[in-house]
């Protein structure tokens, strides 16, 4: 079969033939369609993320079709559309993963790829509302807002929520699960059209992060927020414990502008704050996300779709530059 492979950190990735892999007892064997992109790809080509440097089959995301079984495995899952969980090996604590946690694409082979073979645990039909395309783009994005908002953040109905750098996958897709959950949603970017397509999605406003006083406007704009979402960390946080109401949480599972400085110990202790990392989530919360998407009708917003696996590099650049609004797929031929 063809897969993208990543030789070494910092190089082109390349198509390579290797073996199609065969499902063990517990196992399916699925033959992807689609595939979807994560910041997580960027940084292992780029040798910023933990684990294996090189060697790699990487992505997180796919949808394809069952084509063979394990022995265990009841037949019925023969020629279903299915998603894949990447969340793999959680372990029995809900509150933090174990020792064994990894996720799909490092260093399990991922989804870049014609064939991938899964346990059957991380195997999911397919929302019946979704698009093949659609359904490749949800699970990462989905499993990680969905435990940030709702298990980390706890966020009620009425409450205000501030989501930052919308047009990532992740951020899009929970203005959409924290509107469908009640809540009152505003956003930031770099970018004002970005802001003005999050408003036709839902948002009641946004900020321009580039603006040095954004968090001046937002607190007298809305007089603070209940829940703050990020995914950017860097010295730019401290601006997010400005813009948060006495009580409020600031969750975040993400590290793309570097550490987190020029905190001030008092901001966060004296109004009570809560700072909150995450990072996936488990078994029962993909379900969870499943079933919430379900019931609301919620599609991950999809920026673009390359026809090929020989057009990942070219994917790769382009969420590089990081001018995407929604997920970018590929098309696994």
């Amino acid at each position: 079969m063809k897969a993208t492979f990543l030789i070494d950190t910092n190089q082109p990735l390349i198509i390579k033939e290797v073996e199609t892999p065969v499902p063990t007892a517990n196992q399916v064997l699925i033959k992807l369609a689609y595939s979807a992109l994560n910041h997580r790809d960027v940084w292992i080509q780029k040798g910023q993320y933990a684990g294996p440097k090189a060697g790699l089959i990487l992505g997180s995301d796919g949808f394809g079709t069952v084509t063979e079984i394990g022995s265990n495995v009841d037949p019925a899952w023969m020629g279903k559309a299915v998603i894949i969980n990447p969340s793999h090996d959680w372990g029995d604590n809900p509150a933090a993963f174990g020792d064994q946690f990894k996720i799909l694409g490092n260093p399990e082979p991922g989804t870049f790829a014609e064939y991938i073979a899964m346990d059957v645990k991380y195997v999911h039909e397919k929302p019946v509302h979704l698009t093949d395309v659609e359904a490749a783009a949800l699970p990462l994005a989905g499993v990680t807002t969905y435990r940030a908002l709702f298990t980390r953040a706890a966020l009620k109905a009425g409450e205000q929520i501030l989501i930052t750098g919308i047009g990532a996958g992740t951020a899009l897709l929970a203005l959409q699960y924290a509107i469908a959950a009640g809540a009152k949603v505003y956003v930031t970017s770099g970018s004002q059209d970005k802001i003005d397509k999050a408003k036709t999605l839902g948002a009641t406003d946004g900020f321009n992060y580039k603006e040095a006083d954004w968090f001046l406007k937002a607190r007298e704009a809305t007089g603070g927020f209940d829940v703050v979402l990020d995914s950017a960390s860097g010295k730019g946080f401290g601006s997010l414990i400005e813009v948060a109401k006495p009580g409020g949480r600031i969750v975040f599972f993400g590290g793309t502008d570097g550490p987190i400085g020029n905190i001030i110990p008092n901001k966060v202790y004296w109004r009570n704050l809560s700072i909150l990392g995450t990072t996936m989530g488990t078994l029962a919360e993909f379900k969870d996300m499943l079933a919430f998407t379900e019931k609301h009708n919620i599609k991950p917003i999809v920026d673009k779709v390359y026809p090929a696996l020989a057009d990942t590099q070219q994917a790769f650049d382009y969420m590089h530059e990081g001018k995407q609004f929604g997920k970018i797929v590929l098309t696994n031929q």
